[in-house]
């Protein structure tokens, strides 16, 4: 299963809510990817590590790094995409960037949300830009392209908080 969506929408909240309820490993492409001091993984290592991961019989992994997500998509049953409003997915990203910022709170790898990235104007750097930016390409991308490169999957858009919990129950259905 793999879950899409806008940085801040709530991806690894959802899979690992997931991963709990079906009791399957869970990847955070973020944490792979980000190495420490931010360096990225290569990008060959990264495909290697991702393939590695989605070859196990069941699975789930968040995140929207193209690189891998023909390797995700190829073997994912369900492609979910959090397209919650921009405004709810800026405040839910904003309170937790800041309380990652205060709180010196470690992501992975050693890597913390800096006070420098987060008044960046480089989206690059600066989490909020990004998710700002690239919201409305999620929103128009990912459904297009599931459809085309992964026919084989159920495609799931979740809008609201309510179709979150919603699928949950049914996966924790019998």
């Amino acid at each position: 299963m793999s879950i899409c969506g806008a940085s801040g929408s709530g991806k690894s909240t959802l899979a690992n809510a997931i991963a709990n309820t079906l009791d399957i490993p869970m990847l955070e492409l973020d944490a792979l990817y980000h190495q420490a001091q931010w360096t990225p993984l290569d990008a060959d290592d990264f495909r290697a590590r991702v393939a590695e991961f989605v070859a196990q019989p069941s699975w789930i992994c968040d995140g929207n790094y193209e690189v891998v997500r023909a390797a995700v998509w190829s073997r994912a049953t369900v492609i979910v995409l959090l397209d919650l409003p921009r405004w709810r997915v800026m405040l839910r990203l904003g309170r937790r960037t800041l309380r990652r910022a205060l709180w010196r709170e470690e992501l992975w790898n050693g890597n913390k949300e800096s006070w420098r990235n987060l008044m960046s104007r480089d989206p690059e750097r600066n989490i909020l830009l990004w998710s700002w930016r690239t919201h409305a390409r999620r929103r128009s991308e990912v459904p297009v392209l599931a459809r085309r490169d992964a026919a084989h999957a159920r495609f799931v858009v979740i809008t609201r908080n309510r179709e979150r919990r919603q699928l949950l129950e049914e996966l924790r259905a019998p």
